[in-house]
């Protein structure tokens, strides 16, 4: 199979750096991310509609609708119903013509290895029915992430397996009116797992460092950050929606110097698909892994055990905090940086708790 081309995007940038290495031998076609004057709708990323105008509900979200009505511009074709065959013909032909994309090598990634139409039409439709079906996730707040320039969603972290960041990557990228992309910030041990290497880069996924944010943020992107990291996502079912501390600010500063908002997000539901009633630390310092959880399912049903429970879930984003009205150098007080990691913390653990309260059950 034929790899995708090079197109070099910033030849002077060294390559030295804790970013995961391509594979021998790949040639991946590299796209330019904008600069910070240039909007993020020029930068040549196929089929991707120019940000803050408005985006069909069926563009957001492929395969919502199989038919070609009059919302899509194309109608049927004589003789044949708005339900024919001639929708399954294209969805044949758009699929055949991806799959010769795939082995030809024509089409892109950013620097970063983002492949955002193996992202659109594949890896969002896997997840889609674990968002819509399983965990039934329910979305509020999406107008406050901006339609347009750079912004930092930081969240809770919970759940044993880090699904709530994928979750979150879905609703921002089917709810959101401009149509905008989720891009995460992932923890080394994720970079050096078989198979989760190659699929985290392609979903736009990169190593939690303060260098790749502010890039992806100076280029007008949205960035995701789960400041609790393992802290959050390995406590036990005891200490459930009860915050774990933030880190030391660094998010703050990063947002800080791209001059970016911060978005509070809070996530009710993924505390309970695993509920993690204890850790075999030692088995877990044999594997490498940060925890090794016991939950009343796993290991003890082997496999069957790793499903979770079906929880029903709600994603709420929160008024963005501005940031644009520091001066460069605030970013380097260390008293603002605490003032407002704890300002963003409280607005998180608040919304938990509201959204707690009005939560009927944790399976409806």
């Amino acid at each position: 199979m034929a790899d995708a081309k090079v197109i070099p995007f910033d030849d002077d940038r060294s390559r030295a750096r804790r970013r995961p290495a391509r594979a021998e031998g790949e040639a991946a076609a590299v796209r330019a991310l904008p600069g910070p004057q240039q909007a993020p709708g020029e930068s040549g990323k196929p089929g991707r509609p120019e940000e803050g105008s408005e985006v069909p509900e069926a563009s957001r979200n492929p395969g919502a609708s199989g038919d070609s009505g009059p919302e899509t511009g194309v109608g049927p074709e004589p003789g044949r119903g708005a339900s024919g065959g001639s929708g399954w013909e294209r969805r044949l032909a758009s699929g055949l013509a991806f799959l010769r994309r795939r082995v030809t090598g024509e089409y892109e990634v950013d620097e970063f290895g983002y492949d955002e139409e193996l992202t659109d039409q594949v890896l969002m439709s896997l997840l889609r029915p674990l968002y819509e079906k399983y965990f039934r996730v329910e979305v509020k707040g999406v107008e406050n992430i901006p339609a347009k320039g750079g912004a930092l969603i930081v969240a809770n972290h919970s759940g044993t397996l880090p699904l709530d960041g994928l979750m979150m990557q879905v609703a921002v990228h089917d709810h959101h009116p401009a149509g905008r992309h989720l891009r995460l910030l992932a923890a080394d041990l994720v970079f050096v797992l078989p198979v989760v290497n190659e699929l985290a880069r392609k979903a736009g996924h990169t190593l939690a460092c303060a260098e790749d944010a502010e890039r992806l943020l100076r280029a007008g992107e949205i960035v995701g950050v789960m400041p609790e990291g393992f802290k959050g996502i390995g406590k036990p079912f005891g200490e459930r929606y009860k915050l774990q501390r933030f880190g030391r600010g660094g998010f703050v500063s990063t947002a800080l110097r791209a001059g970016v908002p911060i978005v509070p997000c809070s996530i009710v539901g993924a505390e309970e698909i695993y509920p993690m009633l204890g850790n075999a630390k030692t088995l877990a310092r044999v594997l490498g892994f940060p925890y090794f959880p016991l939950t009343p399912t796993f290991p003890w049903l082997g496999p069957l055990g790793a499903l979770p429970l079906p929880t029903k879930w709600t994603i709420q984003f929160g008024e963005p905090i501005e940031t644009d009205s520091y001066a460069p150098e605030a970013a380097e007080d260390p008293m603002l940086m605490f003032n407002l990691t704890d300002q963003v913390r409280e607005q998180i653990q608040h919304t938990l708790y509201k959204l707690l309260v009005q939560r009927r059950s944790v399976f409806f």
